[in-house]
């Protein structure tokens, strides 16, 4: 495991290695131990639930190469490839790194780098076509980054299977442009011996380059779809607009078009008349590889107005994909809201008479201060919710009705976030001390707790309704 590590410094592994015997074998860290961080932590405590044994790793579960091929092909992240070698790879060059690239699911797709250190990778099943999920490896970059969608690393120690101690990695996702939703992972893995610290910034750089390429592609594509939709549009007398299969718009004539507009969660199927965020009932028809959309409402304000006494269900059962859903009288929409907006539409949701931006602030930072960072968000989502967002305090509005879906093991909930009161609401749940909220035609024994006492058995955060 020291191919290609000839020069580098050494790094301490013995601490971090203390502190993993101690708490695999079920015993409190020493004083002097390494102190293992909360991620980390986290997803050992994630996998001794499930029965993973950190000496003896699992069977691999490996891709056959028609299942590989057709998921490179899906996930649209081929183009990407030479950009990454090209710029972390030089001829000649001997630096001690591995790539590798996987989809959503940690599956890998490709890899690449150093042959004597992918020779070193393949003993531990480290490969193409590999399942590297934290279910199923234990700990590591790939996986961890997969299940929570933030940049992770592991390094030596920190991995769940000793076999993987001679590593360190780092993980960074790719969003699709189009979506905002992970894309893939990108990962970069060298010998834990060395300075291992460049690991992190060159992949969050090999990330971000990914992400560039994927937009320019999406660019491209708008460029064709517009190149169809402006001599159509051109011939009509009605405001009308052109979007793509993610909502983002084309062209326009006679209104304002927003960038984006936000499409139902089952799409449009086919056509048909349908309620439209921002402009009200319209006519929507297929169109080349994309959408024609005709309002027929003249006063859409009107229509979000209307809109304020529906059903507001935030769905966090894939932690990869949280969901915001909006039903009202006139029709419905979805929207995938961002690692934060998810975090502050959580305690909004457990919170119905509200928060302040300083009791927002202390909930997601530990810091009652950072008021400005809170205000800054509240307003970008209100974008989406309008009149069901009030301020002063900052709540829901009182006649919304409001579902939180959470997932089947409570541990999981926004597993990406490091927020005190998220971390506290997960004990809390899994204890079976509080329940997340439902609509109160759906439960009728729940009700939702109150902003004016933050408390809960395990922490002083706001942390979710009461049993």
């Amino acid at each position: 495991m020291q191919h290609g590590t000839r020069g580098l410094r050494p790094t301490r592994v013995h601490a971090p290695a203390r502190a993993y015997d101690r708490l695999m074998a079920g015993e409190r860290p020493a004083p002097d131990d390494c102190a293992v961080r909360p991620e980390i932590e986290d997803s050992w405590s994630r996998l001794r639930r499930l029965g993973l044994d950190p000496e003896r790793s699992r069977e691999i579960h490996r891709l056959a190469p028609a299942e590989l091929e057709e998921l490179r092909r899906t996930t649209g992240l081929a183009q990407v490839l030479p950009v990454l070698r090209s710029t972390l790879f030089t001829p000649g060059d001997s630096t001690p790194l591995v790539l590798a690239v996987s989809d959503p699911k940690a599956r890998i797709l490709w890899m690449d780098g150093e042959q004597r250190l992918r020779r070193a990778v393949d003993a531990i099943g480290f490969e193409q076509g590999a399942l590297w999920s934290e279910e199923e490896v234990g700990t590591n970059a790939i996986g961890l980054a997969a299940r929570t969608a933030r940049p992770s690393q592991v390094h030596s120690a920190e991995h769940y299977l000793r076999s993987h101690h001679t590593w360190s990695c780092f993980g960074a996702p790719i969003r699709d442009p189009r979506t905002g939703r992970p894309a893939g992972v990108i990962d970069l893995s060298g010998p834990a011996t060395g300075d291992h610290h460049y690991l992190r910034q060159l992949a969050l750089t090999a990330a971000r380059l990914a992400e560039t390429e994927l937009r320019a592609a999406h660019l491209e594509s708008l460029h064709r779809l517009r190149t169809v939709a402006v001599p159509l549009l051109a011939r009509f007398g009605d405001p009308a607009l052109v979007v793509d299969p993610s909502g983002w718009t084309a062209a326009a004539v006679g209104l304002p078009a927003p960038p984006r507009l936000a499409l139902p969660a089952e799409n449009w199927e086919g056509g048909g008349t349908h309620w439209v965020p921002t402009l009200g009932e319209c006519r929507v028809e297929p169109l080349a590889d994309g959408w024609l959309v005709r309002p027929s409402a003249p006063q859409p304000a009107e229509d979000a107005e209307r809109s304020g006494g529906g059903l507001v269900e935030l769905d966090l059962r894939r932690p990869d994909r949280p969901e915001l859903r909006v039903s009202g009288s006139v029709g419905c929409w979805s929207h995938t809201p961002s690692p934060r907006h998810t975090e502050l539409l959580l305690m909004l949701a457990l919170h119905r008479d509200g928060l302040s931006a300083a009791e927002l602030a202390e909930a997601l930072f530990a810091d009652p201060a950072r008021t400005v960072t809170v205000r800054a968000e509240l307003s970008r989502l209100r974008r989406h919710l309008g009149p069901l967002l009030e301020a002063r305090p900052y709540r829901l509005t009182a006649c919304t009705r409001v579902t939180v879906h959470g997932p089947h093991d409570p541990h999981d909930l926004l597993p990406g976030s490091a927020a005190p009161a998220v971390r506290a609401l997960r004990t809390d749940l899994a204890h079976g001390i509080l329940r997340l909220p439902a609509a109160p035609d759906q439960s009728s024994a729940i009700s939702c707790a109150n902003s004016s006492s933050l408390g809960s058995s395990s922490s002083s955060w706001p942390s979710g309704t009461i049993r």
